[in-house]
């Protein structure tokens, strides 16, 4: 059953990239970014909706020419998902994509130049009420800074960030948010540490470029995971050499592991050993296979054997262990019926859509009536 989570979280202004809420109370967002040609419109629209459908809240997408401007307008019009474009230095582009529906900003205003071009694109986020997000990144630290500190440091990836933050402050504009990213963990996590008390705008977590898909994922479970702990971050993107898909699936696993989001199965499972009464390891990745379009949270226990089964599978909404001859299905932590290793999978996948379907029930219900 899920538990409310113990992290305190910290406190920050809300702001609304399209309809998802990012700060504040909201929940987490997870974001992701696509990696076609963006010219290519009808593969970064079906990337795009690849990722709508596993989950993302947010979608970037770079837009780094005026053709790649006029493609994004076409993207916008064809999927639902809150769209950030992603911006370096050419003020044009963010002043078109702003006319086209883009319903975040990915732009340093540093970069822009002239401070009547910085000018023009925080008046058109103004006009349109499009928030701005500063990313600093520790690969491209400006000149100036790097020969300060030697190396990119966390109080350089801070510096950077007040730079544009102050540009923000003296044309009055509050609606931003702010990522500090390097690749290593502890600088991450120190230069989103030192920032949180500086700031009250939300704040993107991420460990970018952290590598491919098992290295980045437990790169950035470790690196995202220390700072939720503390209470920080509002959105997160999940940079892995991988499909993006594949950045979504790993976001929420993160955010499910320390309760913050309860977005599809959390399955709990043994890693089997010689007492299993069935295969654990085939079963797991059938039922992952299975059931990843299952949205529903619902807590699903699948141990194989009788010595940690029962008192895993009675905190499960539904639970299965091994025995002898049959194994035994936990249905709100009560025994309710055995299954053989023959009809196991078939009807324990079919018992667990029969229950996510219930809860569903249950809490559209609950909505309804608030």
């Amino acid at each position: 059953m899920f538990h409310e989570s113990p992290i305190k979280r910290r406190r920050s202004r809300q702001i609304m990239v399209g309809n998802v809420a990012v700060g504040g109370d909201a929940p987490i967002s997870v974001q992701s970014m696509t990696n076609t040609d963006t010219c290519d419109v009808e593969a970064t629209v079906k990337q795009v909706e690849a990722l709508e459908q596993a989950g993302a809240d947010i979608v970037r997408v770079s837009v780094p020419t005026m053709d790649a401007a006029e493609a994004f307008a076409k993207i916008r019009q064809q999927v639902s998902v809150p769209l950030v474009s992603d911006i370096h230095f050419d003020y044009r582009i963010a002043l078109r994509v702003a006319e086209l529906g883009v319903d975040c900003l990915r732009i340093n205003p540093g970069n822009i130049g002239r401070e009547d071009r910085v000018k023009a694109v925080i008046d058109a986020a103004k006009d349109r009420n499009i928030p701005i997000r500063i990313g600093v990144n520790a690969g491209s630290l400006e000149k100036d800074l790097q020969k300060k500190y030697g190396e990119p440091t966390p109080e350089a990836l801070v510096e950077s960030a007040m730079r544009h933050i102050d540009i923000l402050d003296r044309h009055d504009f509050k609606n931003f948010k702010v990522s500090l990213k390097a690749s290593d963990v502890f600088m991450t996590v120190a230069a989103y540490r030192l920032i949180a008390d500086q700031i009250e705008q939300p704040l993107h977590l991420g460990i970018t470029e952290a590598g491919g898909l098992r290295s980045g994922t437990v790169k950035s479970a470790v690196g995202l995971g220390m700072l939720l702990m503390d209470g920080i971050g509002d959105t997160i993107r999940i940079s892995l050499a991988a499909d993006p898909v594949e950045e979504v699936k790993v976001g929420f696993d993160i955010l499910k592991s320390l309760r913050l989001r309860t977005k599809g199965i959390n399955f709990i499972a043994c890693p089997s050993c010689s007492r299993q009464n069935f295969d654990v390891i085939k079963t797991m990745n059938e039922l992952e296979n299975r059931l990843e379009n299952v949205s529903t949270p619902l807590d699903v226990a699948v141990i194989g054997c009788v010595v940690n089964g029962p008192g895993e599978a009675k905190e499960a909404d539904v639970g299965l262990t091994g025995g002898t001859p049959n194994n035994l299905v936990y249905v709100a932590g009560k025994p309710d019926h055995k299954l053989d290793n023959a009809e196991l999978l078939d009807r324990f996948e079919a018992l667990i859509k029969e229950k996510a379907a219930e809860k569903q029930e249950e809490l559209d219900r609950l909505i309804a009536k608030s």
